[in-house]
């Protein structure tokens, strides 16, 4: 199967490129590396809010991680000009995740972007380095921030 191919089976369309919400870029690019800015989690196109271990759990907060995998995504594939197969590997995943100060559960939060990463880009490329933190507060109260590392040709 094609990227678009997944995509399509898992009835994803990937979003337009997002206009930054303050002084940075949403991408650079330094040789054969593309860096995502971070991405927080939306809900309904505002702010998914909520502190996992608080108010919320942390099945919902996979599913916010995985909104931001589609917008890392979005972002991604207007990086490479439209085309996703000029991805050679994600590289590395930044996760942050809004959290009450007892709550452990970070690294399954962002088993929702891996996972799909994996889905639509293959385990060739899709498989990643990550880090998961649990944070004080997020931009806007969001749930979750997530950045990325590519290597594209």
């Amino acid at each position: 199967m094609t990227i678009a191919d997944r995509l399509s089976a898992l009835g994803i369309t990937l979003p337009p490129l997002a206009t930054p919400a303050a002084a940075y870029l949403p991408y650079t690019r330094s040789g054969n590396l593309v860096f995502l800015s971070g991405h927080i989690a939306k809900q309904d196109g505002k702010a998914w809010v909520g502190q996992l271990g608080s108010d919320m759990d942390t099945e919902v907060g996979k599913t916010a991680a995985r909104a931001v995998a589609i917008d890392l995504l979005g972002t991604l594939q207007a990086a490479v000009g439209g085309d996703l197969t000029k991805v050679r590997r994600i590289v590395k995943v930044l996760s942050l995740v809004n959290s009450a100060p007892r709550y452990t559960e970070h690294h399954l939060v962002t088993n929702g972007c891996s996972e799909l990463l994996v889905a639509v880009m293959g385990p060739a490329v899709g498989a990643h380095a990550r880090s998961a933190f649990g944070v004080a507060q997020l931009p806007m109260g969001a749930c979750v921030e997530i950045e990325l590392i590519a290597e594209v040709e």
